[in-house]
C-alpha cells in the first residue's frame, strides 16, 4: 500500500537524484574589470604569469564550471584525470600540479622520499636522506627555489667529468632546465644518459617550451624520468596549473607529498577538482589542434603588423623565433634613430600607457619585439595601427 511515508520517501529520492544545474539567474553578467577598476590590455608579449597567462578556450572554462557544482572525492579526480593524462601524453603516470614551479617541488620531494611516508612528513628536514641535486652551473635560474624548498643542496657542475665525480650516495636527483640547454656543455640527451647510467632520477623543466607539441614526449624519449610543464602558457589551460609526468613510482611519490595530504611539503600547493579537469580538457584540446593552421595564422598577424610598421620611413621589420623558450613566430621591429627619434624603451612605454594599452616583450637589446600568439581575433589590426601611430609620432 502506498502510504504517506512511502510517498515522502519517493519524493526525497527524486529530489536528491535530480541533477541540479549551476545557477544562472537572470542578472546581467558583471564586468569585473570595470568593477575592480583594472586595466584591460592587449597581450602582444607572451603568456607570462604576471600578464595572467593565456586566455582559456571556451571548452576549458565550461569544464571548470561543470565541475564546480559536483561534490567528488579529490583523490578519485586525481586518479582518473592522471590516468587520462598519462594515456594522452604516452607516459606511465601524470598529475596536475599548482603550476610548473609546484611540479618542480613535488618532483624533487618524490626523488628524496621515494614513497616513504615518514620522510614525507620530515621535509624540508633532509638530515640522513639523499639531499643533493646535481645541476649545470649555467642552468641555475629563478625557479630553482622551488627545488631548494625541499631542503636540498645544489651541486653545480660544468663538464661530464665533474658530473661523474659529483654523483654519490647522497644524490637524490639531477635537474635540467630545458631553456638553458644551449648555454650548458652537457646537452639534454647526454645529461639523461648520465642520469640513467648512475641510476639517479632526472627531471627536465620544460615549463614554457610547449609548443612545439613534440616537446611533450621528447624528454621522456631522451630518458628523463620526470618532466615539469606549465599549463597556463602555450597549452592554454588554467594559469594556476601545471603538469608533472613520467615514471609511475615517482609520480606516486609526488602525490604523497601533495595536497590533500596534510603533513606534506606540497600541502599549500593545492589544485581543486575544477583545475584538474579543466587542465585535462586543455591537454585534450591542445593535442587535437591543427598546429600548422595556428602557425599560418601567427605569420599572417606578423605580416599585417610588419606592413604597417614599415610604412614609417627608416623602419624595418622581420620575423624571428626564439631558440627554445616560446618557440613560435615573433616580430622584431627596428628603426634608424636618425629618422625615428625614440628608443625601444620609449616605444614600449607609450604602447603600454596608451589606449588601448598594449604589452610587448620586455627585451630591448634587438629592437621592439612582439609576440602575436596570445592576440585575440582582430587585435593584430589594432596593434598594427598603434605601432604605426607611435612610431610615426617620433618621425623626424
Amino acid at each position: 500500500m502506498f502510504d504517506r511515508r512511502s510517498f515522502l520517501q519517493s519524493k526525497l529520492s527524486l529530489l536528491f537524484a535530480r541533477k541540479v544545474p549551476p545557477a544562472t539567474g537572470s542578472a546581467p553578467a558583471r564586468d569585473f574589470v570595470k568593477e575592480l577598476q583594472l586595466t584591460r590590455f592587449i597581450n602582444a608579449a607572451e603568456p607570462f604569469t604576471l600578464l595572467s597567462g593565456a586566455p582559456l578556450p571556451a571548452e576549458v572554462a565550461q569544464a571548470w564550471q561543470a565541475m564546480s557544482v559536483e561534490p567528488v572525492r579529490l583523490e578519485e579526480v586525481h586518479n582518473a584525470a592522471g590516468k587520462r593524462l598519462a594515456s594522452l601524453l604516452g607516459c606511465e603516470a601524470a598529475m596536475v600540479t599548482a603550476g610548473a614551479a609546484s611540479a618542480l617541488t613535488l618532483g624533487t620531494a618524490a626523488c628524496i622520499t621515494r614513497g616513504n611516508r615518514e620522510l614525507v612528513h620530515r621535509l624540508p628536514d633532509t638530515a640522513g636522506m639523499k639531499n643533493e641535486v646535481i645541476i649545470q652551473k649555467t642552468h641555475r635560474y629563478g625557479y630553482d627555489h622551488a627545488v631548494r624548498n625541499c631542503g636540498i643542496r645544489y651541486v653545480e657542475v660544468e663538464t661530464v667529468e665533474e658530473l661523474e665525480r659529483a654523483v654519490n650516495d647522497r644524490t637524490a636527483m639531477m635537474h635540467f632546465f630545458n631553456t638553458n640547454e644551449p648555454m650548458g656543455k652537457i646537452k639534454a640527451p647526454e645529461f639523461a644518459q648520465l642520469a640513467n647510467k648512475h641510476r639517479v632520477p632526472a627531471l627536465n623543466d620544460i615549463a614554457a617550451d610547449v609548443p612545439p607539441v613534440s616537446n611533450f614526449t621528447r624528454s621522456l624519449k631522451l630518458g628523463f624520468d620526470l618532466v615539469a610543464v606549465s599549463g597556463g602558457k602555450g597549452i592554454c589551460g588554467p594559469q594556476s596549473c601545471g603538469l608533472l609526468y613520467g615514471r609511475a613510482d615517482l609520480v606516486a611519490a609526488a602525490r604523497m607529498n601533495a595536497s590533500p595530504n596534510s603533513d606534506a611539503i606540497g600541502r599549500g600547493q593545492k589544485v581543486n577538482k575544477e583545475e584538474i579537469v579543466a587542465m585535462m580538457v586543455a591537454i585534450e584540446l591542445y593535442l587535437k589542434r591543427d598546429h600548422e593552421a595556428d602557425w599560418r595564422q601567427w605569420e599572417q598577424r606578423i605580416e599585417r603588423i610588419a606592413k604597417q610598421a614599415k610604412r614609417v620611413a627608416g623602419v624595418t621589420a622581420e620575423q624571428f623565433m626564439p631558440e627554445i623558450h616560446y618557440r613560435v613566430p615573433h616580430l622584431r621591429i627596428r628603426w634608424d634613430e636618425a629618422k625615428v627619434k625614440a628608443t625601444v624603451k620609449d616605444i614600449i612605454r607609450e604602447l603600454r600607457d596608451g589606449t588601448p594599452s598594449i604589452e610587448v616583450r620586455s627585451n630591448t637589446n634587438e629592437g621592439l619585439e612582439l609576440g602575436v600568439w596570445m592576440l585575440k581575433p582582430g587585435e593584430d589590426a589594432i596593434v598594427a595601427q598603434r605601432v604605426h601611430q607611435v612610431l610615426s609620432a617620433h618621425r623626424v
